[in-house]
């Protein structure tokens, strides 16, 4: 089984974050891969890394990075695949990382989730994905049924909750 996905985060620091990607692929079933590549630290294996990707199958990549955060714009600058940018939260609440991923410049994107976003990252790469494969399409319909469903239930419980000025 080939990875159709490539997470990459800047190290393992990231991974709390980068998991919930993880676990989002994982009930929807897609194959993925996980690595630790640094713009800053590991430059040339990041640049064959993307290099590479599309000829090992991947279809999407998900790169997560706090602070300076250039491993988003760094993998779009050496490869033709989608890239979908997560700023990572450290310093500045994320923000130095989201301006970082989502002010690339032309001929350059990378799509970028809000801060701490990698669920969203997998659900556009899923989303990218079952453009071609009605299967993962399905799958990807029922999720989003289900968080219909979960708010739907939201409501309901809350409609339990009595206080004495609630008029609904």
């Amino acid at each position: 089984m080939d990875a159709l996905v490539s997470i990459i985060m800047g190290s393992t620091s990231d991974l709390p974050v980068m998991e919930k990607a993880c676990k989002l692929l994982d009930e929807m079933q897609v194959p993925f891969e996980v690595n630790a590549l640094s713009a800053h630290r590991t430059p040339d294996a990041v640049e064959a890394f993307a290099r590479g990707a599309k000829a090992r199958g991947v279809k999407v990549i998900i790169a997560g990075a706090g602070m300076a955060a250039a491993l988003p714009g760094v993998i779009a600058a050496s490869t033709t695949l989608p890239v979908i940018g997560v700023p990572i939260k450290g310093m500045l609440d994320g923000l130095d990382a989201l301006l970082s991923i989502v002010q690339m410049p032309p001929g350059i994107p990378v799509a970028t989730t809000g801060v701490n976003g990698a669920q969203n990252a997998a659900i556009l790469a899923v989303e990218m994905l079952s453009l071609s494969d009605g299967a993962l399409a399905a799958r990807l319909e029922a999720y989003k049924l289900g968080l219909k469903e979960k708010i739907e239930k939201a409501n309901r419980d809350l409609a339990e909750v009595k206080y004495q000025y609630k008029v609904n």
